[in-house]
Order: C-alpha cells, then structure tokens, then sequence
C-alpha cells in the first residue's frame, strides 16, 4: 500500500511552526514526514529558512508514530560527511528508530554561502559518492580515517549510534545516478513521477545485492580455509566492521565495502513529493503558488545553478499564473487534488509526500482537509 507523507516546508514556515504542524500531521494520519534542508529560501516571498536538524530534533520528540526523514540534505559542500554522519545518528536515538537519511548532491542557493564555489555537475556526483562512503563507515561504529580526493576524516567515530542503523535514501535523476549510487543506498528520491527510476533502481540494487552476497560467501569460504591460524580472528567480525577497517587500511577508496549494510532489495523503497495548493478560492490558490512557488517549474538542471532567491525571481519572471496552475493543483477541490499524484502512483512509487504551498493555509490545511484528502488518496 502506498505511504503518503507531509513535508515540513522550512522555505515558507519558521521554526515553532514546523514542530506544530509535524504534530497536527501525525494526529491527522500522515504516514511520514519529510523536511527541506535549506540556508535560503527558493524566493523572498516564502520568508523562512530556519536550520532543518534543530526543527528535527525537535520533532522527533514531539511526535511518537511517524517517519521523519531530510528530503535532501546536501553531505558535501555546506555539511562535512563526518558531521551528517554523527548528527543523522543522534537524529535516529531521538526519534527511536524513525528516521531516514535523505541525501542528495546539494543545490548552490544553500551551498555556496561557505564560499568554497559550485563545482560542476560531474564533480558533485562525485563528491556526494564519496560523502556517502564515509558516511556509511562512520556508521559502523568504527574508527575511520580517510584520504579521499575531496574529504579527508582523521580518526573519527561517532559514539551513539542506534542499533538499527540509519537507512539512506538517496536522489537520482537518470541512469547514470542510478547505477553509481543504488548499490550505496537503501532507498530512492526523486521528485519526477518517472517509472525507470523506480524499476532502474530495484534492478540496481537487486544487481549490487548480489555481488556482495557472492564476496561474501567467497569471503566465508576463505576465512573457513584458514581457521587456526591469526587471520581466523577476521571470521568473527560483521561485513560492516570489516569495511570500516578497510576504509581505514585503505584511505580513500574503500567506501565501497561499506554498502554490506542493506534491507533486502524487496523492501527499499522509492519516495516522491509533489505541491499542491488547497485553497477556498481557486483564483486566490493559483495568485499562492504564483507568488510562492513558481520556481518549481524550472527543472533541477536550472535550479541546483542558481545561487540567490533574487536568481530564482529573474529566471520566474515571465512564468505566469496559468503556467504554475498546469503543474500545481489548486483550489479546493480535493478530487483534483488527489489525481494530482497520479503519475507517481503510475510510476510506482511506494511513498509520496505532500507539499501544501504557502504558510497562510498550513494550519487550516491540516485541522479541515487533510484527513478528508488522505482518505481519497488511499482510495486511488
């Protein structure tokens, strides 16, 4: 059955609000709860960027049932891997096991405010592979020390960690992503209602699943061959503490060991989002999403480019109301809300999160139709 989720809107809402609405969303029946990481908003209008972790953490504690999850946190520019790793693990004891890791490649109107600049676009991937490399051998629980060719980590290990680990989702846009960063992840992002992401990336996984099954039992049958002599001690060790060693033996490149730690490929799962904005007045609606969200219509390779909300302004100025109305459902009607996220359902995707554009409306949102629109979504 398919999860729909509540995003907490850190571009348009200020802090106190977001843990109110986090609250409101789980009493309502949202599955999860998904949060924006942002230092900016998309456009000044919006008004808000308070810092993700901290509404998080808070969150966490104010509510008892839901999933929380970033939806995405860049590990790259703006956040050393190190630190995502030990703040993602006391995110997963604050919130007993609830929380998923939603990471992506980052977008330059949040990264470039620490002044190192905006790398191109292949280097990004390959910083974010290597940040989720170290991630992942921080959370073994290990010594980590790593000489990479964009991070360096001198003897790090993060201390609390929760025992069920802190599953990864991680952003893909096409077949490239996909195949570089499924067998590093356990679940899926991705904001277009585009089926072969969703089948790419179980094929993907399922694939990676694979081969580290066979090391494994290659790797068994090795360490059986030399029980009774000093490398029998290995035998004892979990996949993951020997990849957290690897990363430590071999600085730089053994991130990849690290991918041991995964759900089976039948139970990752592929998490969408999509706006839309309920309003009384359709007219009033369209004039919200307009002045709020015309942003959206871009496209990721132009939006993770701009670096200011006054960038985003200028490249929306000539999007017109209209042009926001045929890609964001507006008004009250909840059956055209609902249909709304169709394409995702088409697509496959086993979670999907809810934006509700606009701050004015949350509350009302959530206390008079979201309970009535979670149930004609549960219907489709």
């Amino acid at each position: 059955m398919t999860r729909f989720g509540y995003t907490l809107m850190t571009e348009q809402s200020g802090p106190k609000d977001l843990v109110n609405y986090a609250v409101a969303a789980e009493n309502v029946g949202f599955d999860f709860e998904v949060s924006s990481d942002h230092y900016s908003p998309w456009l000044t209008s919006q008004g808000h960027a308070p810092y993700a972790w901290a509404v998080l953490g808070a969150v966490a504690q104010a509510t008892s049932r839901v999933e929380i999850a970033t939806y995405v946190t860049c590990p790259s520019i703006r956040y050393h891997p190190a630190v995502v790793a030990q703040k993602a693990a006391t995110l997963q004891l604050l919130a007993d096991g609830r929380f998923i890791l939603g990471l992506g490649a980052g977008e330059n109107l949040n990264e470039h405010i620490v002044g190192e600049g905006w790398p191109m676009v292949d280097a990004r991937q390959d910083m974010f592979e290597e940040a989720v490399q170290i991630i992942r051998a921080l959370h073994t629980g290990e010594l980590v020390t790593w000489q990479g060719e964009y991070f360096r980590v001198d003897s790090a290990r993060v201390w609390d960690l929760p025992e069920g680990g802190v599953p990864l989702a991680l952003a893909v846009s096409g077949d490239k992503s996909i195949a570089r960063f499924a067998p590093l992840g356990d679940h899926l992002i991705a904001t277009e209602p585009d089926g072969d992401l969703v089948s790419g990336w179980g094929e993907a996984r399922s694939a990676a699943l694979a081969d580290v099954r066979a090391a494994e039992q290659s790797g068994s049958e090795s360490e059986s061959r030399s029980a009774g002599n000093a490398s029998a001690s290995a035998a004892s060790e979990s996949a993951a503490a020997r990849a957290a060693a690897s990363a430590s033996a071999n600085p730089g490149v053994a991130g990849g060991d690290t991918a041991t730690v995964r759900p089976p490929a039948n139970q990752t799962r592929s998490i969408g989002q999509i706006p839309v904005c309920w309003g009384p007045d359709k007219d009033e609606a369209i004039a919200l999403a307009h002045d709020q969200f015309r942003w959206f219509g871009g496209g990721w390779a132009v939006n993770a480019d701009l670096p200011t909300p006054a960038g985003f302004a200028g490249a929306s100025q000539f999007v017109r109301p209209e042009d926001v109305a045929d890609s964001i459902a507006c008004g009250p009607d909840l059956d055209e809300l609902a249909e709304s996220v169709r394409p995702f359902l088409d697509a496959g995707f086993t979670d999907i999160a809810l934006v509700q554009v606009g701050d004015a409306r949350q509350q009302e949102f959530l206390d008079t139709v979201a309970e009535p629109l979670l149930e004609k979504l549960r219907a489709l």
